[in-house]
């Protein structure tokens, strides 16, 4: 798949709620993702460690109230999107997430992410 398409397909998952799915399907065994140092999850490597830091996410979320996913700006190799969550966490109330999540494609699949927030 084209950058533009890895890009496409993780927007349409994403927006469904199906966040897991585009992982097992889009990320590379080798993908590495970087949180910043202010994250309540540390970065990761390896495509097993990122969606089991994904779960430990989705375990925090007492209550989602909405969130949006932009559509991709794509450049070469790379891609961006615009998230925003709106959720109440388990023991820290409710807050709207807003990032920008930078992504990297290689041979078809997502290699690189890292986020700011």
């Amino acid at each position: 798949m084209t950058t533009q398409e890895v890009a496409d397909r993780l927007v349409t998952l994403c927006r469904k709620g199906q966040i897991q799915q585009a992982q097992d399907e889009l990320y590379a065994e080798n993908i590495e993702s970087i949180e910043p140092a202010h994250a309540p999850l540390p970065s990761a490597k390896g495509k097993k460690a990122v969606m089991e830091r994904g779960k430990q996410f989705a375990s925090m979320i007492e209550k989602r109230h909405g969130g949006s996913f932009s559509d991709p700006l794509v450049c070469g190799k790379y891609f961006s999107v615009s998230m925003t969550l709106d959720a109440t966490f388990k023991g820290m109330g409710r807050n709207l997430n807003e990032e920008i999540c930078i992504y990297e494609v290689k041979d078809g699949k997502i290699v690189f992410e890292q986020f700011y927030f």
